[in-house]
């Protein structure tokens, strides 16, 4: 996978400093095809949990 300038950043509602974060271009579309199936797995589970356990995503610039 390339490195991306961009992620889309899903932060924990309950524990400060602990977010789930996932590459993807400036309108927060993440390629699906290019994450593990690891990176998978926690990226649906953060987007299912969206309010109930994250905080709804946020696009910003990837620390590299």
């Amino acid at each position: 996978m390339t490195p991306s300038d961009y992620e889309v950043r899903f932060q924990s509602l309950f524990e400060p400093g602990r977010a789930l974060s996932f590459p993807c271009d400036a309108q927060g579309h993440v390629d699906l095809d290019e994450l593990s199936p690891k990176q998978m797995e926690n990226y649906l589970f953060a987007r299912a949990t969206v309010g109930r356990d994250y905080q709804p995503p946020a696009v910003q610039h990837a620390e590299h």
